[in-house]
């Protein structure tokens, strides 16, 4: 497999993180993994691939639904820690798969459910990870997408600056009207978007990747210098100067081919 240096960056955040993303609160729950599994309708005879799996939260939540999940990543070390807590959990219809989002290999309509959750954000390409749900769904077959989104304008270019300080493997957070252009033109019938705000605890964020001392200062201080709509725009949470805390959007879309 051929890593730009965009992918390059990703493997080299998310190999080095352990199993942080295994055991951080934030990835393994929230409203949006039950919300997932209620709109995707899973059945037990369903194929489902997980793209981009991370801790492997959405394929614990959908494993015990349907007949086999595919979890996939681009980083074989986090997928490791991911396969880990998945035996863990008594869960054995499910498969390990190292592959590139934007370029899977999987066949045409090999599957009848495409997750992808808290990711798209670090893809170089977006519309070519788009494409490919598409293709390697089977007609009728559902995708589900959980990504961090952002308004046009002031307040999403902070954001992405914002994150990408954090993390240097982030490529950008899309808008709401960027990603369903991007799953129309792919040919999906949009059938939900519903989006809700994150709270993140500001030590636990910079903590779980693993940010210098000298870079969560200045993150923290990007936050407290930066607009009051902007501050406001993230509801962010300030005590005695200090940046305790702030919330971002994150976007539920589902279609289906």
């Amino acid at each position: 497999m051929r890593i730009d240096r965009a992918k390059q960056k990703v493997r080299e955040q998310y190999g080095s993180v352990g199993d942080a993303y295994v055991r951080s609160i934030g990835h393994a729950t929230g409203n949006d993994l039950q919300r997932m599994l209620d709109l995707a309708a899973p059945r037990p005879t369903d194929v489902l691939l997980d793209i981009a799996t991370g801790g492997g939260h959405v394929a614990r939540t959908f494993a015990p639904h349907v007949a086999t999940v595919i979890a996939s990543d681009l980083t074989p070390e986090i997928l490791h820690h991911a396969e880990t807590y998945l035996r863990e959990q008594g869960l054995a219809n499910i498969e390990m798969l190292v592959a590139d989002a934007e370029a899977l290999p999987l066949p045409d309509h090999a599957v009848d459910i495409v997750t992808c959750r808290i990711a798209p954000h670090h893809f170089p390409h977006p519309d070519r990870f788009v494409r490919e749900a598409a293709r390697v769904l089977k007609a009728g077959g559902r995708f589900l997408l959980v990504d961090s989104t952002v308004e046009p304008g002031e307040a999403g270019n902070f954001f992405n600056t914002f994150e990408k300080l954090r993390d240097p493997s982030h490529v950008r957070s899309l808008t709401i009207a960027e990603w369903q252009a991007l799953m129309q033109d792919s040919g999906f019938t949009i059938t939900a978007t519903e989006t809700f705000g994150k709270r993140h605890d500001f030590a636990d964020w910079t903590a779980r990747s693993r940010v210098p001392r000298d870079t969560l200062v200045r993150l923290e201080r990007m936050m407290l210098e930066a607009p009051a709509g902007t501050r406001q725009a993230h509801e962010a949470e300030i005590v005695d100067e200090r940046l305790i805390a702030f919330t971002d959007s994150k976007t539920l879309f589902m279609g289906h081919t």
